[in-house]
C-alpha cells in the first residue's frame, strides 16, 4: 500500500507507541490525524509533525460517540486506521473493581471496533484501505495478574483476523500487531512497574517502525520482537510443556 499522500487515523496518539506511529507515518508522507487525552502532548505532536489533532477519551462511549457522528465526516477520507490507545491493570482478578473493566473493554475492545466499524465503508467503496489493531503478546499467552487486559487484547487479535477474512478480495486489509514489552509509561498507569530483567523493553520506535512496514507490504500479522513467535508457537503445539516452562520461569 502506497503511504505518501493517505491520510492516516492515529490513536493513542499523545505518548508511547501511538505517539511513535504518527511520527513515522508523517515522516513516511501520510497526513496524520491524532486522537488522545493530553492536549498538551497532541499540541507538541502537531507542532513537531503538523498533524491534526483532536482530543477525544476513548473510554468514554459519549465521547466517541461525537467524534464519529460529528468529527470523523469534517475529516478527509481515511486511508489508514492504526488503533494504538489502550488501557491496562495490573492485580489479581478479583481486585478489579468494575469500573476498572468496564475501562479496559471500551478502550481496549470497543474503541477499535468502533472506529473501524466508522471508517471502514469509505475504504470499502474506494477499495482502498488498511486497518492496523496494536494488541500484545498478553493477549496471545495470557498473562498472570493482567487476566482482563489479556483478555481484550486477545479479543482484539480474534477480531482483526476475523476482519481481514472478511474483506478477502476487497481492497481494503487488516494488521494485528503484537508486540513485547515496549519502553513507555504503560507500566505505571497499569498500577505497576515493569520490574523483570529480561526481556528488556524496546523503544517504541522499534514497533512504529515494524507497523509502517507492515502498511507498505500489506503484512496481517507482525510480532515485534519476532523471537516472540516461538513461546506463541510452543504455547499452541506443546501447551504442557509451555505450562510448565511458564511455572518454573514465570
Amino acid at each position: 500500500m502506497e503511504i505518501a499522500d493517505s491520510t492516516a487515523l492515529v490513536s493513542g496518539a499523545s505518548s508511547g507507541i501511538g505517539r511513535a506511529v504518527a511520527i513515522a507515518l508523517t515522516q513516511a508522507g501520510a497526513q496524520v490525524v491524532g486522537l488522545g487525552r493530553d492536549m498538551p502532548a497532541l499540541r507538541s505532536l502537531a507542532t513537531a509533525t503538523g498533524a491534526t489533532v483532536l482530543k477525544v477519551d476513548l473510554k468514554s462511549a459519549d465521547a466517541l460517540q461525537r467524534f464519529v457522528e460529528h468529527s470523523l465526516p469534517d475529516l478527509a477520507p481515511v486511508d489508514i486506521l492504526v488503533n494504538c490507545a489502550g488501557s491496562g491493570r495490573f492485580g489479581p482478578l478479583d481486585q478489579h473493581r468494575a469500573e476498572e473493566i468496564d475501562r479496559l473493554i471500551d478502550v481496549n475492545v470497543r474503541a477499535p471496533i468502533a472506529l473501524t466499524t466508522a471508517v471502514l465503508p469509505g475504504m470499502r467503496q474506494r477499495d482502498r484501505g488498511r486497518v492496523v489493531n496494536v494488541a500484545s503478546i498478553a493477549g496471545r499467552l495470557g498473562v498472570p495478574n493482567e487476566t482482563v487486559y489479556s483478555a481484550t487484547k486477545g479479543a482484539l487479535v480474534v477480531f482483526s483476523r476475523a476482519l481481514d477474512a472478511e474483506l478477502t478480495n476487497t481492497g481494503v486489509g487488516v494488521t494485528v500487531v503484537i508486540p513485547g514489552v515496549v519502553r513507555t509509561s504503560f507500566f505505571e498507569r497499569r498500577g505497576a512497574a515493569y520490574d523483570r530483567r529480561w526481556p528488556r523493553p524496546m523503544p517504541p520506535e522499534r514497533v512504529a517502525q515494524a507497523i509502517v512496514r507492515a502498511i507498505a507490504r500489506e503484512q496481517s500479522d507482525v510480532v515485534v520482537p519476532g523471537w516472540l513467535r516461538i513461546p506463541i508457537w510452543l504455547q499452541a503445539t506443546l501447551p504442557g510443556l509451555y505450562g510448565r516452562l511458564e511455572r518454573w520461569f514465570g
